[in-house]
């Protein structure tokens, strides 16, 4: 309901709009949950709104079930498919207005390689021609896939794991893919919702809200959203699902997400928080160099061949510099004082793309002073003796 939410957020055209129809893609469906929840949310804001679902799922079982829902309700079943959509794509050539989806977390693509790689080389013409992830996970190849199916006025809700954060180096395939959405300026928003949520995992997730056609106030931004404690303890645990989303839950995240502000979101009333950063595109970016140090004789001053120094590999490094900062007063501010006879190897320099997400929103609280830590301890040690003289009966 949250993602739906935020889906049609702002889109007139199905809100107040009269005999409009619109179409929904899930490319790992399932039983077809998130579909059919998209489709009773707009029913409820304007019942005469159509909104067609399509779907593709790889097990047969829940393929069966999803499709069989699809018939119940009088919705074209025929739209859900069967198959992996990373190797067997049954939309090929298809766009959406919106894509829901929650694939699956940390599953190799190994049986899909060939497939994928040589959809890969197809380059713009294939759908993941930005570059490919660690084969031991997919989950940024269903995000690539999702883009490439979005119309130019589409909107995607994806659910991911942190890995897609920040895993990778520069010039990695998962780096290039965020560089491919932020350079694009189709990353919307990021919202890490509590742990413990799903039924089969209790790590951090986070949905990736990705747009082909931001407001002009979102134009260069990514808003950040920290809903992580925005929620309520189920009385019973579900499997790993502890926690879950109320009704409040979901209305204020919606509302941080509407409101395009930094700060801090509350609902005293039922002791909810939710804490917002707005960035800029390319605070997500940054080059990373190669530091090269010459080779020096026994007097300490660098040897030349042919009028330039040589590169002593014992001595190279990396720096990380942010892309809004300018790599010589970097280097003559963090490099030089220290290293003055460094210099960069352009050839090696790479730009890379990483977002901090955990970092942004991190608080300092400072260490308990060590008197405080003592006095507890002398405290523990009293408690101790008190219980063990009861114990022994003196």
């Amino acid at each position: 309901q949250l993602m739906v939410n935020i889906l049609f957020n702002d889109d007139n055209d199905i809100l107040s709009g009269n005999n409009v129809a619109k179409t929904i893609y899930d490319p790992a469906c399932g039983t077809g949950g998130m579909l059919s929840v998209a489709e009773e949310y707009l029913h409820s804001l304007n019942a005469s709104t159509e909104l067609v679902s399509f779907g593709q799922e790889i097990n047969d079982q829940t393929f069966a079930i999803c499709k069989s829902d699809m018939l119940i309700k009088g919705n074209n079943a025929d739209y859900i498919k069967n198959g992996n959509t990373l190797s067997d794509d049954q939309f090929a050539g298809n766009t959406f207005d919106y894509i829901i989806s929650n694939p699956p977390f940390g599953i190799e693509w190994k049986n899909e390689k060939s497939a994928v790689e040589a959809e890969n080389k197809k380059g713009d013409m294939g759908r993941f021609g930005a570059g490919l992830p660690a084969i031991g996970d997919s989950q940024q190849l269903f995000v690539l896939n999702g883009v490439a199916k979005l119309k130019d006025t589409g909107r995607m809700a994806i659910i991911q794991n942190g890995s897609p954060l920040f895993k990778g180096d520069a010039g990695s395939g998962e780096s290039n893919i965020r560089g491919y959405l932020l350079d694009n300026d189709w990353l919307e928003a990021i919202i890490q919702i509590p742990n413990d949520m799903f039924y089969n995992t209790g790590i951090a997730t986070y949905i990736w809200v990705i747009s082909k056609d931001k407001a002009l106030d979102r134009t260069g931004k990514v808003q950040l959203i920290d809903a992580s404690k925005c929620c309520v303890k189920r009385r019973k645990p579900l499997g790993n699902k502890r926690n879950e989303f109320t009704d409040e839950c979901v209305s204020l995240i919606a509302q941080a997400y509407e409101a395009f502000s930094n700060g801090v979101f509350t609902d005293e009333e039922h002791g909810l928080e939710v804490e917002v950063k707005i960035k800029d595109n390319e605070d997500f970016k940054y080059s990373k160099v190669v530091v090269e140090q010459p080779v020096c004789d026994e007097a300490g001053k660098p040897i030349l061949k042919k009028g330039k120094p040589t590169a002593d590999s014992s001595k190279r490094d990396t720096e990380t510099i942010p892309w809004k900062e300018e790599i010589e007063a970097y280097m003559e501010k963090n490099v030089y004082p220290y290293a003055p006879d460094a210099w960069i190897d352009e050839k090696k320099s790479k730009v890379g793309y990483e977002i901090p997400f955990t970092r942004e929103f991190y608080k300092y609280v400072a260490p308990r002073k060590s008197e405080d830590i003592y006095a507890h301890l002398q405290e523990l040690n009293a408690q101790e003796e008190e219980l063990m003289a009861k114990i022994m009966g003196r």
